[in-house]
Formats: structure tokens, C-alpha cells, sequence
């Protein structure tokens, strides 16, 4: 069997994260006032290839940036966290995403995005997802995985290239997306990530249960569903049990479920099994969460 040149392919989005925390407005100025605002690079895929460096594993990021200021922070910061970035496309014309994050003083947040995040002009080939061990699709039904075709031949070849396959889920913004829409080559992927919401989206269930169920009906073996401050519910292998999150301090839950599937993804690597794994991935989720931003590591 031929040797992996790496550990863990991640692809999907790479973005520029302008984090506002502590926002409040007060009638008798003219402006609105923070704690902090701060700039840091993120995105599904980039937080995954990041905590999965710092834990001393080979990994490639996959993603389109533009030829701008925000894609050469992501590229900059790729390089310094210790990701591969070879495989990382600069399209010219193309913008890179900004996402605006509004973090509440619990910690929890909400964002606005804008037409840069549909990734024009971003087509990644199969011959972007050789020599890994594992494949993760960081960002399932966000671009560059809201058109069908391409992501149903982008599966097909991870499925082919001997790796395994794991996907975190995201809900639409720009398209409406379904389970249908890909039901060939579900049963390509070993582990889904989706959180609750994103779950309760794509299967029209509010049980995790029979949530878990309906991912399985499609051919999917693990499913992993993050319930945030609840920890997470973890359906196949035996195993139907919800795992309690880590209680810690809450500063920022940004990139908290890309650090869980990296936990998770090293817990893989290391010979753990589906329960082992789910604890890592809590874990690692834990940690995130106690700093601002997902780019800490």
C-alpha cells in the first residue's frame, strides 16, 4: 500500500474574521462602542488545518482565496500555524470572505456574511484530495460545496483515493440545500458533523434521535450531532449516547465545532474509537472556547 504523504486534507473555506465583542450602544453618542474589535483568520476548513497542526499532524488546507489583503492574511496565517498551503488556489477577481462576528458577553455570537462567501470563481479538482489519510469537508453545503455535481465528484474522489471521510455540515446562505440532492454519495462519508441546528434543518426532526436516523437512512455510518453547551450526540457503532461538554469558562464559541472535529479527527489518528473520539473532539472544543477568536492556536 502506498504511503500518505499527509495526514488530513481539509477543505473548504478560508475567511477573514472581524470579531466585535461586547457591543453597546448608547443613546447619547453618535457611535457605537466595543470591548474589542479584532481581525484574525478563519473559516471551517483553515480553524480545522490550524488545531490540527498545532497537535503536530501533516495537514494540507484546500480552499480559494482571492489576490487581496484578506487572502494574503489567510495565506500568511496558514503558513505560520503550519499548514501545508500548496494546495491553496489564489483566484484572480475573486474576493475573499469577510465574515462580521458579533460576540455576546456569554460568549455566543451571531454574523453576517456577504456575496464574497459564494466563492465565484473557486472550482476545486479531485487532484486537490490525494495522499491523505483523511479527508475532511469542513463546510458540507457552504461554498465551494453548494453545487451538487461538483460536490458529488469532490466526494466520489475522496471516497476513491482510500481515505477516510468526515464532513462538517453548515446551512445554507445564498441556495436552499437538501440531503437529496446528494443521496449517491452520502454513504461515501464515514463521520457528519452537523450541529443541532443544522441537523434539525436537514432532516425536519428535533429529536437527536431520530435526527442520527435519518443521516443513517442515507448510508452514514458515525454521527456526531454538536448540541453546544450540551456536548454532543453520538449515534453508530453501538453507540447512542449524548457526551456532556467540558464545563469551563465561555469567552467565544467561535470555531468551537472546528476545533470539536479536529479533537475528534485526532482521536482517529490515534487509535481511539467513536466514544474516545467524541471526547477528544469535546475537549479540544473546551479549549477553543476559552479564548476569543478561532484562530488562537
Amino acid at each position: 500500500m502506498t504511503e500518505k504523504k499527509t495526514d488530513i486534507i481539509c477543505i473548504g473555506q478560508a475567511v477573514v474574521d472581524c470579531i466585535t465583542r461586547g457591543a453597546k450602544d448608547y443613546a447619547d453618542t453618535p457611535s457605537m462602542q466595543a470591548d474589542s474589535i479584532t481581525l484574525s483568520a478563519g473559516g471551517d476548513a483553515l480553524n480545522e488545518a490550524s488545531a490540527l497542526a498545532s497537535l503536530g499532524y501533516r495537514v494540507e488546507l484546500v480552499c480559494g482565496v482571492g489576490d487581496d489583503l484578506a487572502g494574503h492574511i489567510v495565506l500568511s496565517e496558514a503558513k505560520r500555524k503550519g499548514a501545508g498551503t500548496s494546495r491553496i488556489s489564489v483566484v484572480p477577481g475573486m474576493r475573499t470572505p469577510i465574515a462580521n462576528l458579533m460576540v455576546r458577553n456569554d460568549g455566543s455570537r451571531f454574523s453576517y456574511s456577504s456575496p464574497a462567501s459564494k466563492l465565484e470563481g473557486y472550482h476545486p479538482d479531485a487532484s486537490s484530495l490525494e495522499g491523505a489519510r483523511i479527508i475532511s469537508f469542513a463546510s458540507l453545503f457552504r461554498a465551494p460545496f453548494d453545487d451538487p455535481a461538483r460536490t458529488r465528484s469532490l466526494l466520489l474522489a475522496a471516497h476513491e483515493s482510500g481515505a477516510c471521510v468526515v464532513a462538517d455540515t453548515k446551512l445554507p446562505t445564498f441556495r436552499k440545500c437538501s440531503l437529496g440532492e446528494l443521496k449517491d454519495v452520502l454513504p461515501f462519508i464515514d463521520v457528519i458533523f452537523p450541529n443541532e441546528k443544522e441537523a434539525a434543518y436537514y432532516t425536519g426532526e428535533s429529536s437527536y434521535d431520530r435526527m442520527a436516523e435519518i443521516f443513517h437512512g442515507y448510508g452514514i455510518n458515525k454521527v456526531v450531532i454538536k448540541a453546544g453547551p450540551q456536548g454532543c450526540y453520538a449515534s453508530g457503532q453501538g453507540v447512542k449516547q449524548l457526551f456532556p461538554a467540558l464545563q469551563v469558562p465561555v469567552v467565544d464559541t467561535t470555531g468551537a465545532g472546528d476545533h470539536f472535529v479536529a479533537g475528534f479527527i485526532s482521536g482517529m489518528l490515534s487509535g481511539e474509537d467513536f466514544a474516545g473520539s467524541c471526547k477528544r473532539g469535546l475537549e479540544k472544543a473546551a479549549q477553543c472556547v476559552g479564548h476569543a477568536g478561532a484562530s488562537w492556536t
